[in-house]
């Protein structure tokens, strides 16, 4: 399959980018490298990706580039772009986060509607859209109610997805992920900052109580149900949760990680930020129903696999350090 990955030098993005080429794919990737958090560290996520022959790269923001001649001939696309960060999303940065998540969006539906052909779509919507529920485990019939700018922007975009398939056919899926963690997991979300604090030897900082509850989601888990969600027929115009299933306490993680990393280390509770909600924890039975989706890496070994990509990351930035 001819598959395009936006937002490949990203998290999520470069880890599908590296499954859909090891299957056997050609992989067109587009990213348009926004400033969020430093370019090197894309720039090394798109080492695996770029050593293949089959993979090409498009640097350049959704919401300007000329999409129809990438989108012809596409079989797959995985719209794993967008402006992330919920506490960022306030003030006049939501500018950035309508253009990125909603007009962005639009315009690669546009693209593939008027162009044809495609065989799936599929987006990576968010857990945001839920809000701050209370009733778990958390459905997708639940009330939507997006309680940070960031959520409002995925939620739109879900829905531009399903207006698209209503309306004229184009076959999307769209994929609430919740919490997703793992090597390359971006340097502003919660364990890269734990990991990070805790190689160089500083305080990790905490908001809220710490016991507040997420689903964290591993993200091999995340691109296998991107991959059965472009395969199996049932997915199309559905909307389905994808979660690691089991919800667990920030401070749960924090135990893990003093047992994985052996050392001792300080906390430091800070007030809760706004947008941050209480508690996440999914029910998959529509993913599993449809898509056969089942989570297979559990917490603790996740968290290890990112501890030891942090320790690579960090123990070599420093040794540089050093020698400069």
């Amino acid at each position: 399959m001819r598959c395009i990955v936006t937002g490949v030098a990203g998290f999520v993005g470069s880890h599908l980018a590296e499954r859909l080429l090891h299957e056997g794919h050609e992989v067109c990737g587009i990213d348009a490298f926004i400033d969020y958090y430093d370019r090197s560290l894309k720039e090394r996520n798109l080492e695996g990706p770029r050593s293949w022959r089959r993979f090409s790269f498009v640097e350049g923001n959704l919401v300007d580039l000329f999409l129809r001649p990438l989108v012809e001939g596409a079989d797959w696309i995985f719209h794993q772009a967008a402006q992330a960060g919920v506490r960022a999303s306030w003030g006049a940065e939501f500018t950035r986060y309508t253009e990125c998540n909603v007009l962005a969006t639009q315009r690669l539906l546009e693209a593939a509607h008027t162009v044809g052909g495609v065989k799936r779509i599929v987006y990576a919507s968010s857990s945001s859209i839920y809000g701050d529920t209370t009733t778990m485990p958390i459905s997708e019939d639940a009330p939507h109610h997006p309680y940070s700018p960031y959520g409002v922007t995925k939620l739109a975009a879900e829905h531009l997805c399903s207006l698209y398939h209503h309306n004229f056919g184009v076959p999307t899926v769209s994929l609430r992920y919740f919490t997703v963690y793992g090597p390359r997991q971006r340097p502003d979300m919660a364990f890269h900052c734990f990991c990070k604090a805790i190689l160089t030897r500083e305080p990790l900082h905490v908001f809220d109580d710490g016991l507040q509850t997420r689903d964290f989601t591993y993200v091999t888990d995340i691109v296998e149900a991107n991959l059965l969600a472009a395969t199996q027929e049932a997915a199309i115009g559905q909307v389905m949760n994808i979660a690691g299933g089991s919800r667990v306490s920030v401070q749960d993680v924090l135990h893990l990680l003093r047992e994985i990393s052996g050392s001792p280390f300080q906390v430091v509770f800070e007030n809760k930020q706004h947008g941050d909600v209480r508690h996440t924890f999914a029910s998959t039975e529509r993913a599993q129903t449809l898509l056969g989706y089942q989570p297979q890496v559990p917490l603790r070994k996740g968290l290890a696999h990112e501890f030891e990509f942090a320790r690579s990351l960090y123990q070599s930035s420093h040794k540089q350090l050093q020698i400069a």
